[in-house]
């Protein structure tokens, strides 16, 4: 393997071909696609430099002619899935129903690719397709009242959703799978279990959340309020982050030093827009 460069590097920034010479047997294209097969197939582990060399036909040093580090392999996966967004309709002007639109994308897009919510980070946001999806998404965002910095968390916020709700989503079907019994047994089980612990008055609360509603939770209308709920936050501009306070703004401890505020070093919060811990793609 070739030494690891000490300094930082984005893969975009060199050239996919040198000016001379033979034409590449391998475009980024072609490596990006195998990396994604072969996580979709066998998972983010899988994907191994010598794998991905394996499957299209070359020695693993040859490969790193190519794309010198695992991480730039992963930056070109993440840039591969992110070309998979429909952004060929121009926004509706709606600015609600469209970034709900490019939410449920995200969403059908990490259950196509169950790995991608591992992937999620600030540093893939700027990839080529990367950057086309935040473009889009701030068009989408054109009629909402409100800076671009407001309008960038609000993308991250709601990737950030999308992310660890299909998270949730992906670690249940997973537990399923490895269960000797069915989803549905489970839940009569654990059902009868809560409704006994509730029935002897002891969590009142909990006894009448059950009585409005005793499941099984809908998935899919759960997820809809939610990011309803993150939309309407956004709705009046003057109740935005950026608003600000004439008196200037105190603590509870009296403080006005706007050092004491901390705020998001990447707004987009990473590739797809979709992570919490970075990610910009709905």
């Amino acid at each position: 393997m070739p030494a690891r460069s000490a300094e930082p590097a984005v893969i975009w920034s060199r050239p996919e071909r040198a000016g001379r010479g033979p034409r590449p047997a391998y475009s980024r294209s072609d490596i990006a696609a195998v990396g994604v097969r072969v996580a979709d197939a066998d998972g983010l582990d899988a994907v191994t430099m010598r794998r991905v060399a394996a499957e299209l036909g070359c020695g693993t040093m040859s490969l790193y002619n190519y794309v010198p580090r695992k991480e730039d392999l992963h930056e070109l996966m993440a840039d591969a899935v992110m070309g998979e967004y429909d952004t060929s309709q121009p926004p509706s002007g709606d600015w609600r129903a469209d970034l709900l639109a490019m939410a449920y994308q995200a969403r059908q897009l990490m259950h196509r690719h169950t790995w991608l919510p591992r992937m999620m980070s600030p540093v893939y946001g700027f990839s080529p397709n990367g950057l086309r999806f935040i473009e889009y998404t701030l068009s989408c965002l054109d009629g909402l009242d409100a800076r671009y910095g407001a309008k960038l968390e609000l993308i991250a916020m709601v990737n950030g959703m999308v992310t660890t709700y299909v998270s949730n989503e992906l670690a249940a079907a997973e537990r399923t799978r490895s269960l000797p019994w069915s989803e549905e047994r489970e839940h009569e089980v654990r059902a009868a279990y809560l409704a006994r612990q509730v029935a002897g008055g002891a969590y009142p609360r909990m006894a009448a959340a059950m009585a409005e509603d005793a499941g099984p939770i809908d998935l899919d209308g759960a997820f809809d309020r939610a990011l309803r709920r993150v939309l309407d936050a956004f709705n009046d501009p003057t109740d935005s982050a950026d608003s600000t306070d004439p008196a200037g703004s105190t603590d509870p401890a009296g403080s006005t030093d706007p050092a004491d505020s901390t705020a998001p070093t990447d707004s987009t919060g990473g590739s797809l827009g979709v992570s919490s811990g970075g990610g910009s793609g709905t």
